[in-house]
C-alpha cells in the first residue's frame, strides 16, 4: 500500500495527514492515537490533532504525547470555534498528499483507513465512509435531501471518516457547520467521489442518528451550499430570476387594473391590488439592484484575490515556471 502512494521529494514529508478534531477527550485520547498509529503502521503519516478549546486538560496530554512521537502535531485553538474550524486548522497544516479526517470519540475504526486509501488509488479524489449502523429516520431523510439538492449521491454525509486528495483540500473552504457537507462543497471542483462502507462502534455521547434540531441546521446549511454551488460566480442568475418574476407579477397586475379602469370604467384607487402591484414591482426592482451589486462584489472578490473561477485536475505540457 505504501509503495503505491505518491511520495514527496522533500524527504521527511508524510504521504498521509490525519486530521483529528479533539475537544475534552483527555481520558481516551492516548488510546485513540495508539489505534491510529497501529492502523497506519508501515505508512509515512502525520497526525494533526486540533484541540477545539478543551477545558479538561486535553492539550496537556497532547503535549506529552507529541514529545514522544514526532508524527503527532498538536494545535490548540484559543476557544471552541466548532468542528468546522478545527478541520480547517488541520487542513491548512496538512503536508501529506492525502488528507484523512477521523473522529476522536472512537465511533469509527482507524483500521478502515487503508480501505479508503485503496479506493483513492482507483482514481477518486474523495472517499466518504458509510457507517454500518442504521441511522435514525431524520438522518436518513437529511442524507436523501442533501443528495437530491446537491446531486451528489451519498448515504452518510455525517460520517467523520473521509479521505481527500490534498489538492481538493486546498480548495475546500468551509464555514459555520459546513463540515457535514464537505463532499458537496468539494463537488464544485468536479471531484470524483466514492463511498466505502466502514465499521462503527456505539459511543455513549454519539448516537446513531440526529434529532430534528440537527436536521433543521443541516437544511439551513444546505440552502447555503446550494447557493455556493450554483450562484457564487453568477449571483445575478438567482437575484435576477426572483426580481424578474416579481416585476412580471407586478406588471400583470397593473395590466389587469388598467383594463378594469379604462375598459370597464371602474374605480381602482381603493383596490388592494393597486398597492400590491406597486409593492411587488418595487421589491422586484430591489432584487435586480441586489443582483447587480452582488455581481460587482463577486468581480472584486475574484480579481482582488486573483482567484480562478475554475479547477484544474491535470495539465500536460505546461511550460516550466
Amino acid at each position: 500500500m505504501a509503495a503505491n502512494l505518491p511520495t514527496d521529494t522533500a524527504g521527511d514529508a508524510p504521504d498521509i495527514s490525519v486530521v483529528l478534531p479533539v475537544r475534552n477527550r483527555r481520558a481516551a485520547l492516548a488510546a485513540r492515537l495508539a489505534e491510529l498509529t497501529a492502523a497506519l503502521d508501515g505508512l509515512r503519516f502525520e497526525v494533526i490533532a486540533v484541540d477545539d478549546g478543551s477545558i479538561d486538560g486535553t492539550f496537556e496530554v497532547l503535549r506529552e504525547l507529541a514529545g514522544r512521537d514526532r508524527r503527532l502535531r498538536a494545535v490548540l485553538l484559543r476557544r471552541s470555534f466548532g468542528r468546522t474550524a478545527a478541520l480547517a486548522a488541520g487542513f491548512e497544516r496538512a503536508r501529506g498528499q492525502v488528507v484523512v479526517t477521523i473522529d476522536a470519540e472512537g465511533q469509527t475504526d482507524p483500521r478502515d483507513i487503508p480501505r479508503l486509501l485503496a479506493k483513492l488509488e482507483e482514481g477518486y479524489d474523495l472517499v466518504n465512509g458509510r457507517r454500518t449502523i442504521p441511522r435514525a429516520l431524520p438522518t436518513r431523510l437529511g442524507n436523501w435531501l442533501i443528495s437530491r439538492v446537491t446531486r451528489l449521491q451519498l448515504h452518510d454525509y455525517g460520517c467523520p471518516l473521509k479521505a481527500y486528495r490534498a489538492d481538493v483540500v486546498r480548495e475546500l473552504h468551509l464555514y459555520g457547520d459546513l463540515y457535514r457537507l464537505a463532499p458537496a462543497v468539494a463537488s464544485w471542483q468536479g471531484v470524483q467521489v466514492a463511498e466505502v462502507e466502514v465499521g462503527e462502534r456505539l459511543v455513549p455521547e454519539v448516537g446513531p442518528g440526529a434529532g430534528l434540531k440537527r436536521v433543521l441546521q443541516v437544511l439551513l446549511d444546505l440552502v447555503t451550499v446550494r447557493f455556493l454551488l450554483n450562484y457564487t460566480a453568477r449571483p445575478m442568475q438567482i437575484f435576477g430570476r426572483v426580481g424578474g418574476a416579481l416585476l412580471a407579477i407586478g406588471v400583470l397586475i397593473g395590466i389587469y387594473l388598467g383594463v378594469v379602469r379604462l375598459g370597464l370604467g371602474q374605480d381602482i384607487g381603493e383596490r388592494p391590488l393597486l398597492l400590491l402591484a406597486a409593492m411587488v414591482g418595487l421589491i422586484g426592482a430591489q432584487f435586480l439592484a441586489l443582483g447587480l451589486l452582488a455581481e460587482l462584489l463577486v468581480r472584486v472578490y475574484y480579481e482582488a484575490q486573483q482567484k480562478p473561477i475554475y479547477a484544474v485536475r491535470e495539465e500536460l505540457g505546461a511550460p516550466d515556471a
